[in-house]
């Protein structure tokens, strides 16, 4: 931090008590400056000297006078109502005028400053006078410097209207704005960074300047101050959408209580932060990729939660990038404005261009969300599990296991659900797409519709007998298909298909997993014998058991077991009479 030291004779300032102040010397004192609560009994003559005020002040008692100045006269005791930056910066004036050792620094040279204006303590009344220096200290040494620039810029907040008046503020923005506009070749000063580094077996690599380098050093300005300096930099047009961006992303972080964490905070004063969170929004630059996806989902929980009065562009804006989101980021979401979300992501797609990658990736986060969002039994109901699921049903997915896994929790946390609603949610589930794991878990889940764990056994099996085949060259062996009808009730859900048979058809499915292993690992190339036979044989005999049952009528309303999405379409049957 620079500093400026001015006077040679010691400082011989006495306090008595915290209300008095008084010069050490064999001269009696023959005036007494009160300043708010505190009384200076000072010498005439070193004041009259420097200040062209005080001069009006100690020789001038008219009433009009007074009135001009708001001074009150009372023999030799003048009282000044209002001095920038009060007792403290008087005493710095006024050890100045007795020449006494004075340190000016980046703390308190505004106030010093604007108190000297205020004494009228110019070039005029005396060369070298206080307000000469103090601008010499200003130009050639605080303004020179980043961090000292930004601490003065700091102080001019308190001490308005008087720093304002003397353009301090101005300067300071335009110090700061000069310097994060840079070429960062140029950028020989230091600075607070605090983002990781790459290291290279231990030792820290030579890096040039980040093109940010400067977004955490302005987080300790207040909003008021931080918008101008904000505003001032992006008038240089020197500095990307995507830094200023990064800079409003850092000092919400700094500025928001939990603003980065998963969970709300306590906060007591609402209206200060969300005033905070209203002039960052009003902030953000109208580029699309200004600002991370990461960040406006973080700032419209915040929003949200402070209540602000307008996050709507915000929300479009969430919402168009919805595919960029994290998890972690949107879990605090209700469910009403997860859909909501969800719809402006819909609106926002260019029917023209079909962009299936940025739709599996809201169908995985809206998987993800459902899945978290199962745990709260209270909060979430069927019908905004299942409106919210169907607005993604269409969309492309790689795997459906994060649609079983939401599923799955749904119906562990309502134990309640019939038959029927457990049915309709198992229709948002491609059995065909879930990974053997999932199935795997699947087959041995209670809670699922006993058709779902057939319908994935059945799957699980082609797929064993397809691997089998593809790595001996054989062909597949033979699976019976079925069709199913939606006309089948519960009750006769529970009957057709048998325990041991499920049973039966698990065990076979194990073993011909146990068998395609044993070939692999003795190449012998052939597919151990009765691997898919069996599996057949159940499956044979589970679906004729259905055709007994009159669940099945005859083979033109037949379909493949592929998806529970077939229970839901009606399938028309004929009878012959012979």
């Amino acid at each position: 931090m620079k500093f400026m030291k001015l006077g040679s004779k010691p400082d011989s300032f006495q306090s008595e008590g915290d209300n008095v102040r008084y010069v050490s010397s064999e001269l009696a004192t023959d005036v007494i400056v009160i300043i708010g609560d505190v009384k200076f009994y000072l010498h005439k003559f070193p004041l009259l000297s420097k200040s062209a005020r005080l001069q009006k002040l100690i020789t001038t008692s008219t009433s009009s006078s007074n009135e001009e100045n708001q001074i009150h006269h009372h023999e030799d005791e003048i009282e000044i109502a209002e001095i920038p930056g009060g007792p403290a910066s008087f005493e710095i004036c006024a050890k100045f005028c007795y020449g006494m050792t004075v340190t000016l620094n980046a703390y308190n040279v505004v106030a010093a400053r604007c108190a000297a204006e205020f004494l009228e303590m110019y070039e005029t009344v005396e060369k070298g006078n206080l307000v000469y220096k103090i601008e010499v200290f200003l130009n050639s040494s605080i303004l020179q410097s980043w961090k000292d620039s930004i601490i003065v810029l700091q102080t001019t907040r308190a001490l308005s209207p008087y720093s304002e008046e003397m353009k301090l503020t101005g300067r300071c923005l335009d110090s700061i704005a000069s310097r994060a506009s840079i070429d960062t070749s140029k950028v020989e000063w230091s600075y607070t960074y605090s983002k990781k580094k790459n290291l290279d077996n231990g030792m820290r690599k030579p890096q040039a300047v980040p093109r940010d380098w400067w977004v955490e050093d302005l987080c300790d300005l207040h909003i008021d101050l931080y918008k101008r300096a904000i505003a001032t930099i992006e008038a240089r047009g020197n500095v990307s959408a995507d830094v200023i961006g990064e800079a409003l992303h850092a000092y919400a972080i700094k500025r928001i209580p939990g603003f980065s964490k998963s969970s709300s905070v306590q906060i007591t004063d609402f209206a200060k932060y969300r005033a905070l969170a209203d002039s960052i929004i009003e902030l953000i630059p109208d580029e699309k990729r200004s600002v991370s996806s990461s960040f406006l989902t973080k700032l419209l929980r915040a929003s949200i939660f402070l209540g602000c009065d307008e996050v709507t562009g915000l929300q479009n804006r969430v919402g168009e990038r919805l595919d960029e989101a994290n998890l972690g980021d949107v879990l605090l979401y209700d469910v009403d404005l997860m859909q909501s979300l969800v719809e402006v992501f819909l609106k926002s797609r260019d029917p023209r261009e079909d962009d299936l990658t940025a739709k599996a990736s809201v169908a995985k986060l809206v998987d993800g969300y459902l899945a978290e969002k199962s745990r709260d039994s209270d909060n979430l109901s069927l019908q905004k599990f299942l409106s919210l699921a169907e607005m993604v049903s269409s969309f492309p997915r790689q795997s459906h296991d994060g649609v079983y896994r939401a599923i799955d929790m749904f119906l562990k946390e309502h134990p309640e659900m019939n038959k029927s609603e457990k049915k309709r949610m198992c229709r948002l589930m491609d059995c065909r797409k879930l990974s053997a794991e999932a199935c795997a878990h699947a087959v041995q889940n209670e809670r699922l519709p006993m058709r779902v764990v057939v319908q994935v056994l059945f799957f699980e099996q082609v797929r064993a007998n397809n691997n089998g085949s593809s790595s001996t060259g054989n062909s597949t062996p033979e699976v019976i298909p079925a069709s199913r009808s939606t006309n089948t009730t519960d009750q006769e859900d529970t009957e057709c298909w048998d325990t041991e048979d499920i049973k039966a058809l698990r065990g076979e499915l194990a073993n011909l997993r146990l068998a395609k292993n044993q070939q692999e690992n003795n190449n012998k190339g052939k597919l151990v014998k009765g691997g898919g036979l069996g599996v057949s044989r159940v499956f044979s005999k589970l679906w004729s058991g259905k055709e007994r049952s009159g669940d099945m009528m005859s083979s033109s309303g037949t379909s493949s077991p592929g998806s529970v999405n077939d229970d839901s379409k009606s399938s028309s049957s004929t009878s012959k009479k012979h």
